[in-house]
């Protein structure tokens, strides 16, 4: 079977590589720039890092920033109707996976109009043209969303998210900056920090992965291991280690999929507006166990990514439970919630546990699940 590796034409690493935007917009004769990015970005001046950048090349923009935490149908269609008043050629979206997955969806509309109802973006929609030149510049180190072929928007109306995988919606360059990111509180950075280990993970075990997208995870794992505690002290080390670490998960996993931790966690995030780390951090422990006799030998290397010694010398259920204390601890160690009693209701379960069963994250799950077992998850966790 022929396997598959989407990732962007281009990208920057580093601090100032914010400093490359202007010549890959003159580059290609772009004359008027999008830029897409959420209201606190635009409030603690964080934004106004990139701004400044095409004020000073002369690079004429727009702002539009009515967007959510959790991006809904209303912010993608209010942003295409914005692209298209603003007469801009192209997209500059600054942000975590809120800004960039509304982006995407913009970015898509515009060039396939027929695809207009977002609603008919969900899983793997045939769209013919590439989105709206878009380069992406993420200011939290979790989703990597400028680096995959994956977004997530939210349906209020139904209580649900939805995820969409298109090829054509990768930003074509990816501008990573750890300066972008020096200003995340230590909660955000806990949060996104355990999204990004959750992506590698998750993306390690699941059924779709392979030696290329393992040695993204791998490498991933141990990045976020050795930094993710120093990120959430805004060390300087911590930040540019988180800042490369999400991105090179997001390598991995957006080219083999995830599993049921990210299925579980998109159902909080839109029923009860739960940061969507601080969901997955908060799963990724127990759906590991429940997985666990699934995944062959793979926990050990999970373990041995994250420095736990001695992996060599245990036994296969030792290296499985020494990959899931190592988890436990880290979360820990970062502040993430120990379970769901302060955000799930009773009476809610049910219906996150079918709509996690219909997630399009799910049949990558390691092991094969069902709606009643996913509720014993949800129930687990309170």
């Amino acid at each position: 079977m022929a396997q598959r590796i989407v990732l962007n034409t281009i990208s920057y690493h580093g601090k100032g590589a914010i400093k490359e935007i202007p010549a890959e917009i003159t580059a290609r004769g772009l004359k008027k720039v999008f830029v897409c990015t959420d209201p606190d970005l635009l409030k603690f001046g964080v934004a106004k890092k990139v701004t400044d950048i095409l004020d000073e090349s002369k690079i004429a923009y727009d702002v539009f920033s009515e967007i959510k935490p959790n991006p809904t149908i209303e912010n993608v269609l209010d942003g295409v109707k914005a692209f298209k008043e603003s007469g801009a050629d192209s997209i500059v979206a600054i942000g975590g996976g809120s800004a960039m997955d509304t982006a995407k969806a913009i970015g898509i509309i515009i060039e396939n109009p027929e695809f207009s109802d977002v609603r008919s973006l969900e899983g793997v929609a045939p769209t013919k043209n590439h989105a709206t030149f878009t380069i992406a510049v993420p200011t939290t180190a979790g989703t990597a969303a400028e680096v995959t072929i994956n977004y997530v928007i939210t349906d209020v109306e139904k209580k649900r998210k939805f995820v969409c995988v298109d090829v054509h919606d990768i930003p074509e360059v990816a501008v990573v900056d750890p300066d972008m990111m020096a200003s995340m509180p230590k909660g955000l950075t806990a949060a996104t920090g355990m999204d990004a280990l959750t992506h590698a993970i998750e993306g390690y075990i699941t059924k779709g992965a392979w030696e290329m997208t393992d040695m993204f995870h791998l490498k991933a794992i141990e990045l976020i291991s050795k930094h993710l505690r120093g990120a959430c002290e805004n060390t300087e080390e911590g930040r540019e280690g988180m800042a490369l670490a999400q991105y090179i998960a997001g390598q991995g996993f957006s080219n083999v999929g995830l599993g049921i931790v990210h299925s579980m966690a998109h159902g909080l995030g839109a029923l009860y507006d739960t940061p969507h780390g601080v969901a997955n951090a908060i799963i990724l422990p127990t759906v590991m166990e429940y997985n666990a006799e699934c995944t062959g030998d793979k926990y050990r290397d999970i373990a041995k990514a994250m420095g736990v010694e001695g992996t060599d010398k245990m036994s296969i259920e030792g290296a499985r439970t020494a990959a899931i204390a190592a988890v436990k601890k880290l979360a820990t160690d970062v502040g993430i919630p120990e379970n769901l009693k302060e955000i799930v209701k009773d009476e809610d379960i049910q219906f996150l546990a079918e709509s996690a069963y219909a997630d399009a994250c799910r049949p990558g799950n390691p092991r094969d699940t069902s709606i009643e077992e996913i509720v014993e998850l949800y129930k687990s966790l309170m």
